[in-house]
Protein backbone atom coordinates (compact mmCIF):
# COMPACT_ATOMS: atom_id res chain seq x y z
CA UNK A 1 0.00 0.00 0.00
CA UNK A 2 1.49 3.32 -1.11
CA UNK A 3 -0.17 6.14 0.80
CA UNK A 4 0.12 9.53 -0.85
CA UNK A 5 1.65 12.29 1.28
CA UNK A 6 1.39 15.03 -1.34
CA UNK A 7 1.60 17.94 1.10
CA UNK A 8 5.00 16.84 2.38
CA UNK A 9 6.27 15.59 -0.97
CA UNK A 10 5.64 19.01 -2.50
CA UNK A 11 7.72 20.65 0.22
CA UNK A 12 10.64 18.33 -0.54
CA UNK A 13 10.34 19.00 -4.25
CA UNK A 14 10.21 22.75 -3.69
CA UNK A 15 13.27 22.69 -1.39
CA UNK A 16 15.56 20.84 -3.83
CA UNK A 17 19.01 22.37 -4.34
CA UNK A 18 18.34 25.42 -2.20
CA UNK A 19 21.65 25.06 -0.37
CA UNK A 20 19.95 23.96 2.85
CA UNK A 21 19.90 20.72 4.77
CA UNK A 22 16.38 19.33 4.54
CA UNK A 23 15.36 18.08 8.00
CA UNK A 24 12.30 15.80 8.06
CA UNK A 25 11.02 15.55 11.62
CA UNK A 26 8.18 13.74 13.36
CA UNK A 27 7.23 10.91 15.66
CA UNK A 28 8.76 7.53 14.84
CA UNK A 29 6.71 5.36 12.47
CA UNK A 30 4.66 8.29 11.12
CA UNK A 31 6.00 7.86 7.58
CA UNK A 32 9.14 10.02 7.41
CA UNK A 33 11.31 7.29 5.91
CA UNK A 34 8.60 6.26 3.46
CA UNK A 35 8.22 9.88 2.38
CA UNK A 36 11.94 10.26 1.75
CA UNK A 37 13.11 6.84 0.56
CA UNK A 38 10.00 5.83 -1.40
CA UNK A 39 7.87 8.78 -2.46
CA UNK A 40 10.64 11.35 -2.96
CA UNK A 41 13.05 8.77 -4.37
CA UNK A 42 10.43 7.63 -6.90
CA UNK A 43 9.91 11.27 -7.88
CA UNK A 44 13.66 11.70 -8.44
CA UNK A 45 13.91 8.49 -10.46
CA UNK A 46 10.96 9.56 -12.61
CA UNK A 47 12.72 12.90 -13.15
CA UNK A 48 15.77 11.16 -14.63
CA UNK A 49 18.03 10.88 -11.56
CA UNK A 50 20.09 7.67 -11.63
CA UNK A 51 19.55 5.36 -8.66
CA UNK A 52 23.30 5.20 -7.96
CA UNK A 53 23.25 8.99 -7.50
CA UNK A 54 20.90 8.63 -4.51
CA UNK A 55 22.92 7.61 -1.44
CA UNK A 56 20.88 6.22 1.45
CA UNK A 57 21.86 5.50 5.07
CA UNK A 58 19.58 4.05 7.75
CA UNK A 59 21.24 4.74 11.08
CA UNK A 60 18.68 2.73 13.06
CA UNK A 61 19.72 -0.47 11.25
CA UNK A 62 22.74 -2.68 11.92
CA UNK A 63 23.82 -2.58 8.27
CA UNK A 64 24.66 1.13 8.62
CA UNK A 65 25.91 1.01 12.19
CA UNK A 66 29.39 2.29 11.32
CA UNK A 67 27.91 5.43 9.79
CA UNK A 68 26.64 6.52 13.17
CA UNK A 69 30.17 7.85 13.50
CA UNK A 70 29.81 11.31 11.89
CA UNK A 71 33.43 11.30 10.71
CA UNK A 72 32.94 7.93 9.01
CA UNK A 73 29.74 9.13 7.37
CA UNK A 74 31.09 12.39 5.98
CA UNK A 75 34.34 10.77 4.81
CA UNK A 76 32.50 7.97 3.00
CA UNK A 77 30.11 10.33 1.21
CA UNK A 78 32.90 12.74 0.25
CA UNK A 79 34.86 9.93 -1.43
CA UNK A 80 31.80 9.09 -3.54
CA UNK A 81 30.80 12.54 -4.73
CA UNK A 82 33.60 15.07 -4.28
CA UNK A 83 34.96 16.44 -7.55
CA UNK A 84 32.38 14.56 -9.66
CA UNK A 85 30.55 16.50 -12.40
CA UNK A 86 27.17 14.92 -11.61
CA UNK A 87 24.69 15.89 -8.91
CA UNK A 88 24.04 13.53 -5.99
CA UNK A 89 21.42 13.20 -3.26
CA UNK A 90 22.09 11.80 0.22
CA UNK A 91 19.34 10.48 2.52
CA UNK A 92 20.27 9.92 6.18
CA UNK A 93 17.51 8.21 8.17
CA UNK A 94 17.03 8.63 11.96
CA UNK A 95 19.92 11.06 12.37
CA UNK A 96 19.40 11.23 16.15
CA UNK A 97 20.99 7.76 16.30
CA UNK A 98 24.32 9.35 15.30
CA UNK A 99 27.13 9.13 17.87
CA UNK A 100 29.15 11.92 19.41
CA UNK A 101 32.85 11.15 18.99
CA UNK A 102 36.09 12.73 20.24
CA UNK A 103 37.85 15.22 18.00
CA UNK A 104 40.84 13.20 16.68
CA UNK A 105 42.85 16.40 16.15
CA UNK A 106 42.14 17.90 19.56
CA UNK A 107 41.15 15.37 22.21
CA UNK A 108 40.44 18.14 24.71
CA UNK A 109 38.41 20.17 22.26
CA UNK A 110 34.74 20.10 21.29
CA UNK A 111 33.45 16.64 20.35
CA UNK A 112 32.35 15.83 16.80
CA UNK A 113 28.57 15.46 16.27
CA UNK A 114 26.25 14.90 13.34
CA UNK A 115 25.95 18.68 13.05
CA UNK A 116 29.60 18.75 12.00
CA UNK A 117 29.05 15.98 9.46
CA UNK A 118 26.05 17.74 7.91
CA UNK A 119 27.78 21.10 7.85
CA UNK A 120 30.68 19.42 6.07
CA UNK A 121 28.50 17.66 3.51
CA UNK A 122 26.47 20.74 2.67
CA UNK A 123 29.64 22.48 1.46
CA UNK A 124 29.71 20.06 -1.49
CA UNK A 125 28.04 21.96 -4.31
CA UNK A 126 27.00 18.78 -6.12
CA UNK A 127 25.29 17.19 -3.08
CA UNK A 128 21.74 17.79 -1.81
CA UNK A 129 21.34 16.65 1.81
CA UNK A 130 18.18 15.19 3.42
CA UNK A 131 17.86 13.77 6.93
CA UNK A 132 15.03 12.37 9.05
CA UNK A 133 14.83 12.29 12.81
CA UNK A 134 12.52 11.81 15.77
CA UNK A 135 13.79 14.21 18.41
CA UNK A 136 12.41 17.74 18.34
CA UNK A 137 15.04 19.37 20.55
CA UNK A 138 17.89 17.94 18.55
CA UNK A 139 16.35 18.56 15.17
CA UNK A 140 14.07 21.56 15.57
CA UNK A 141 15.65 23.73 18.26
CA UNK A 142 19.37 22.99 18.32
CA UNK A 143 19.66 22.54 14.58
CA UNK A 144 18.50 26.10 13.98
CA UNK A 145 21.42 27.47 15.97
CA UNK A 146 23.93 24.88 14.80
CA UNK A 147 23.13 25.52 11.12
CA UNK A 148 22.41 29.22 11.70
CA UNK A 149 19.41 29.33 9.41
CA UNK A 150 20.86 26.95 6.84
CA UNK A 151 18.22 24.23 7.15
CA UNK A 152 14.64 23.59 6.08
CA UNK A 153 12.32 21.67 8.41
CA UNK A 154 9.53 19.50 7.03
CA UNK A 155 7.40 18.36 9.95
CA UNK A 156 5.59 15.12 9.17
CA UNK A 157 2.57 13.95 11.17
CA UNK A 158 0.51 10.75 11.24
CA UNK A 159 -2.19 10.60 8.59
CA UNK A 160 -4.75 13.36 8.77
CA UNK A 161 -8.36 12.26 8.33
CA UNK A 162 -8.35 13.47 4.71
CA UNK A 163 -5.24 11.37 3.97
CA UNK A 164 -6.79 8.42 5.83
CA UNK A 165 -10.09 8.72 3.95
CA UNK A 166 -8.35 9.01 0.58
CA UNK A 167 -7.05 5.50 1.21
CA UNK A 168 -10.02 3.75 2.84
CA UNK A 169 -12.90 5.47 1.05
CA UNK A 170 -16.48 4.32 1.63
CA UNK A 171 -18.95 5.89 4.05
CA UNK A 172 -17.43 9.02 5.58
CA UNK A 173 -19.01 8.51 8.99
CA UNK A 174 -17.85 4.90 9.19
CA UNK A 175 -14.37 5.97 8.13
CA UNK A 176 -14.31 8.67 10.80
CA UNK A 177 -15.39 6.20 13.49
CA UNK A 178 -12.49 3.95 12.50
CA UNK A 179 -10.08 6.88 12.44
CA UNK A 180 -11.26 8.12 15.85
CA UNK A 181 -10.56 4.67 17.28
CA UNK A 182 -7.33 3.60 15.54
CA UNK A 183 -5.89 6.97 14.50
CA UNK A 184 -3.59 7.67 11.58
CA UNK A 185 -0.33 5.78 12.06
CA UNK A 186 0.25 4.60 8.47
CA UNK A 187 0.97 0.93 9.17
CA UNK A 188 -2.37 0.55 10.95
CA UNK A 189 -4.00 0.47 7.51
CA UNK A 190 -2.07 -2.66 6.58
CA UNK A 191 -2.97 -4.62 9.71
CA UNK A 192 -5.59 -7.25 8.75
CA UNK A 193 -7.72 -7.44 11.92
CA UNK A 194 -8.92 -5.21 14.73
CA UNK A 195 -6.80 -7.18 17.18
CA UNK A 196 -3.72 -6.75 15.01
CA UNK A 197 -4.34 -3.01 14.81
CA UNK A 198 -4.70 -2.69 18.58
CA UNK A 199 -1.63 -4.82 19.26
CA UNK A 200 0.45 -2.81 16.82
CA UNK A 201 -0.47 0.53 18.42
CA UNK A 202 0.12 -0.79 21.93
CA UNK A 203 3.53 -2.17 20.93
CA UNK A 204 4.59 1.19 19.49
CA UNK A 205 4.46 2.66 22.98
CA UNK A 206 6.25 -0.17 24.75
CA UNK A 207 8.71 -1.35 22.10
CA UNK A 208 9.51 1.88 20.26
CA UNK A 209 8.70 5.12 22.07
CA UNK A 210 9.30 4.11 25.68
CA UNK A 211 12.47 2.19 24.95
CA UNK A 212 13.77 5.02 22.80
CA UNK A 213 13.19 7.69 25.45
CA UNK A 214 14.47 5.54 28.34
CA UNK A 215 17.67 4.65 26.50
CA UNK A 216 18.48 8.04 24.97
CA UNK A 217 17.49 10.13 27.99
CA UNK A 218 18.82 7.60 30.53
CA UNK A 219 15.52 7.62 32.41
CA UNK A 220 15.90 6.29 35.96
CA UNK A 221 12.20 6.08 36.82
CA UNK A 222 10.44 4.41 33.91
CA UNK A 223 7.46 3.76 36.17
CA UNK A 224 7.02 7.52 36.65
CA UNK A 225 7.37 8.14 32.91
CA UNK A 226 4.67 5.57 32.15
CA UNK A 227 2.36 7.00 34.81
CA UNK A 228 2.75 10.46 33.27
CA UNK A 229 1.92 9.07 29.82
CA UNK A 230 -1.21 7.41 31.21
CA UNK A 231 -2.32 10.62 32.92
CA UNK A 232 -1.76 12.74 29.81
CA UNK A 233 -3.62 10.23 27.63
CA UNK A 234 -6.54 10.10 30.06
CA UNK A 235 -6.83 13.88 30.25
CA UNK A 236 -6.34 15.11 26.67
CA UNK A 237 -8.06 18.46 26.33
CA UNK A 238 -8.08 19.07 30.10
CA UNK A 239 -6.11 21.81 31.82
CA UNK A 240 -3.17 20.59 33.86
CA UNK A 241 0.42 21.37 34.82
CA UNK A 242 3.44 19.48 36.24
CA UNK A 243 2.42 20.30 39.81
CA UNK A 244 -1.06 18.82 39.30
CA UNK A 245 0.42 15.72 37.69
CA UNK A 246 2.92 15.36 40.54
CA UNK A 247 0.12 15.58 43.10
CA UNK A 248 -1.94 13.03 41.17
CA UNK A 249 1.00 10.61 41.11
CA UNK A 250 1.55 11.01 44.83
CA UNK A 251 -2.14 10.53 45.63
CA UNK A 252 -3.05 7.69 43.29
CA UNK A 253 0.18 5.75 43.06
CA UNK A 254 1.96 6.93 46.21
CA UNK A 255 4.96 7.76 44.06
CA UNK A 256 7.77 9.81 45.55
CA UNK A 257 8.42 12.24 42.73
CA UNK A 258 9.27 15.92 42.33
CA UNK A 259 7.65 18.48 40.05
CA UNK A 260 11.03 19.01 38.37
CA UNK A 261 11.21 15.34 37.44
CA UNK A 262 7.68 15.45 36.03
CA UNK A 263 8.46 18.61 34.10
CA UNK A 264 11.61 17.01 32.67
CA UNK A 265 9.79 13.81 31.67
CA UNK A 266 7.01 15.77 29.95
CA UNK A 267 9.70 17.64 28.00
CA UNK A 268 11.14 14.28 26.88
CA UNK A 269 7.69 13.21 25.65
CA UNK A 270 7.36 16.46 23.71
CA UNK A 271 10.86 16.06 22.27
CA UNK A 272 9.82 12.63 20.98
CA UNK A 273 6.76 14.28 19.32
CA UNK A 274 4.38 12.15 21.40
CA UNK A 275 2.57 15.10 22.98
CA UNK A 276 2.12 18.79 22.25
CA UNK A 277 1.39 21.56 24.72
CA UNK A 278 -1.26 24.17 24.01
CA UNK A 279 -0.85 27.20 26.24
CA UNK A 280 -3.61 29.45 27.56
CA UNK A 281 -3.75 32.84 25.87
CA UNK A 282 -5.54 35.95 27.13
CA UNK A 283 -7.26 37.05 23.91
CA UNK A 284 -7.89 40.66 24.90
CA UNK A 285 -4.83 41.07 27.09
CA UNK A 286 -2.66 39.49 24.39
CA UNK A 287 -0.48 37.59 26.84
CA UNK A 288 0.19 33.98 27.81
CA UNK A 289 -0.46 32.32 31.16
CA UNK A 290 2.39 30.32 32.68
CA UNK A 291 -0.03 27.54 33.64
CA UNK A 292 -2.14 25.47 33.40
CA UNK A 293 -1.96 24.18 29.80
CA UNK A 294 -3.54 21.45 27.72
CA UNK A 295 -1.69 18.49 26.25
CA UNK A 296 -2.71 16.60 23.14
CA UNK A 297 -1.45 13.28 21.83
CA UNK A 298 0.19 13.29 18.39
CA UNK A 299 -2.11 10.46 17.28
CA UNK A 300 -5.49 9.60 18.74
CA UNK A 301 -5.00 5.89 18.05
CA UNK A 302 -1.84 5.87 20.15
CA UNK A 303 -3.72 7.64 22.92
CA UNK A 304 -6.54 5.10 22.78
CA UNK A 305 -4.12 2.17 22.75
CA UNK A 306 -2.22 3.44 25.77
CA UNK A 307 -5.36 3.44 27.90
CA UNK A 308 -6.54 0.10 26.58
CA UNK A 309 -9.19 1.51 24.22
CA UNK A 310 -11.39 2.10 27.26
CA UNK A 311 -11.99 5.84 27.61
CA UNK A 312 -13.85 6.64 24.41
CA UNK A 313 -15.26 10.07 25.33
CA UNK A 314 -15.93 11.49 21.88
CA UNK A 315 -15.81 15.08 23.11
CA UNK A 316 -12.14 14.69 24.10
CA UNK A 317 -11.27 12.52 21.11
CA UNK A 318 -12.82 15.04 18.72
CA UNK A 319 -10.94 17.90 20.38
CA UNK A 320 -7.62 16.05 20.02
CA UNK A 321 -8.32 15.28 16.36
CA UNK A 322 -9.20 18.92 15.65
CA UNK A 323 -6.07 20.14 17.41
CA UNK A 324 -3.90 17.79 15.32
CA UNK A 325 -5.67 18.87 12.13
CA UNK A 326 -4.92 22.53 12.80
CA UNK A 327 -1.26 21.70 13.50
CA UNK A 328 -1.04 19.73 10.25
CA UNK A 329 -2.42 22.75 8.41
CA UNK A 330 0.41 24.82 9.81
CA UNK A 331 -1.39 26.78 12.52
CA UNK A 332 -0.04 27.68 15.94
CA UNK A 333 -2.77 26.65 18.38
CA UNK A 334 -3.49 28.16 21.81
CA UNK A 335 -6.31 27.83 24.34
CA UNK A 336 -8.18 31.15 24.30
CA UNK A 337 -9.31 32.88 27.50
CA UNK A 338 -11.76 35.79 27.59
CA UNK A 339 -13.54 37.35 30.57
CA UNK A 340 -17.11 38.37 31.29
CA UNK A 341 -18.66 40.23 34.18
CA UNK A 342 -21.38 38.16 35.83
CA UNK A 343 -23.56 38.52 38.89
CA UNK A 344 -22.78 35.88 41.51
CA UNK A 345 -24.76 36.12 44.76
CA UNK A 346 -25.25 39.83 44.29
CA UNK A 347 -21.61 40.49 43.45
CA UNK A 348 -20.11 41.39 40.09
CA UNK A 349 -17.48 38.74 39.37
CA UNK A 350 -14.92 38.52 36.55
CA UNK A 351 -15.43 35.06 35.06
CA UNK A 352 -13.00 33.41 32.60
CA UNK A 353 -14.49 31.80 29.50
CA UNK A 354 -12.61 29.37 27.27
CA UNK A 355 -12.22 29.20 23.52
CA UNK A 356 -11.00 25.72 22.62
CA UNK A 357 -8.62 26.87 19.88
CA UNK A 358 -7.10 30.17 18.89
CA UNK A 359 -5.44 29.16 15.61
CA UNK A 360 -2.89 31.52 14.07
CA UNK A 361 -1.08 31.32 10.74
CA UNK A 362 0.89 34.45 9.95
CA UNK A 363 -1.57 37.33 10.02
CA UNK A 364 -4.52 34.93 9.83
CA UNK A 365 -6.40 34.07 13.01
CA UNK A 366 -9.51 32.00 13.66
CA UNK A 367 -11.40 31.03 16.82
CA UNK A 368 -12.81 27.50 17.01
CA UNK A 369 -15.06 25.71 19.47
CA UNK A 370 -15.25 21.91 19.41
CA UNK A 371 -18.78 20.72 20.18
CA UNK A 372 -19.56 17.08 19.48
CA UNK A 373 -23.28 17.36 20.17
CA UNK A 374 -25.38 20.41 21.09
CA UNK A 375 -28.79 19.51 22.49
CA UNK A 376 -30.22 22.79 23.74
CA UNK A 377 -30.29 26.50 23.01
CA UNK A 378 -28.57 27.04 26.35
CA UNK A 379 -25.71 24.84 25.19
CA UNK A 380 -25.21 26.71 21.93
CA UNK A 381 -25.37 30.01 23.81
CA UNK A 382 -22.65 28.75 26.14
CA UNK A 383 -20.47 27.69 23.19
CA UNK A 384 -20.67 31.00 21.35
CA UNK A 385 -20.54 33.35 24.36
CA UNK A 386 -16.71 33.41 24.46
CA UNK A 387 -16.69 34.38 20.77
CA UNK A 388 -18.82 37.44 21.52
CA UNK A 389 -16.36 38.58 24.18
CA UNK A 390 -13.26 38.69 21.96
CA UNK A 391 -13.91 42.24 20.79
CA UNK A 392 -12.62 41.54 17.28
CA UNK A 393 -13.87 40.39 13.88
CA UNK A 394 -11.65 37.37 13.25
CA UNK A 395 -13.56 34.33 11.88
CA UNK A 396 -15.34 32.21 14.48
CA UNK A 397 -16.34 28.58 13.94
CA UNK A 398 -18.24 25.96 15.90
CA UNK A 399 -17.25 22.48 14.66
CA UNK A 400 -19.99 19.96 15.35
CA UNK A 401 -20.81 16.30 14.69
CA UNK A 402 -24.58 16.71 14.90
CA UNK A 403 -25.38 18.87 11.85
CA UNK A 404 -25.45 18.40 8.09
CA UNK A 405 -24.66 21.32 5.84
CA UNK A 406 -22.73 24.32 7.20
CA UNK A 407 -24.61 27.48 8.15
CA UNK A 408 -24.00 30.90 9.70
CA UNK A 409 -25.96 32.19 12.67
CA UNK A 410 -27.17 35.78 13.12
CA UNK A 411 -23.84 36.86 14.63
CA UNK A 412 -21.81 35.55 11.65
CA UNK A 413 -20.52 32.44 13.43
CA UNK A 414 -20.04 29.45 11.15
CA UNK A 415 -21.46 26.10 12.27
CA UNK A 416 -19.86 23.27 10.30
CA UNK A 417 -19.94 19.48 10.41
CA UNK A 418 -16.78 17.87 11.79
CA UNK A 419 -16.16 15.61 8.80
CA UNK A 420 -16.71 18.46 6.33
CA UNK A 421 -14.21 20.55 8.29
CA UNK A 422 -11.59 17.81 8.30
CA UNK A 423 -11.94 17.06 4.59
CA UNK A 424 -11.88 20.67 3.37
CA UNK A 425 -8.80 22.78 4.11
CA UNK A 426 -10.61 25.83 2.77
CA UNK A 427 -13.10 25.57 5.65
CA UNK A 428 -10.97 28.15 7.49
Amino acid sequence: MEIKRDKYLKQLIDYQWDGQVKVITGIRRCGKSFLLRTLFKNYLLSSGVSEDHILSFELDLVKDLRFRNPLELSSYVRKLVEGKPDKYYVFIDEIQMSDTVPNPYNLNGKSITFYDALNDLKTLSNLDVYVTGSNSKMLSTDILSEFRGRSDEIRVHPLSFSEFYSEVGGNKNDAFDTYAFYGGMPLVLSRPTDTAKMNYLASLFTEVYLKDIVERKKIERQDILENIIDLLCSSVGSLTNPTNITNALKTKSRKDVSSNTVRSYIAHLEDAFLFSESKRYDVRGKSYFDFPSKYYCEDIGLRNARIGFRQQEMTHIMENILYNELIVRGYTVDVGVVYSRENRNGNSVRVPREIDFVATLGSKKVYIQSAYFIQTKEKIASEIKPFLLTGDSFPKIVVRKDIGKPWYDDTGILNINLIDFLLDESSI
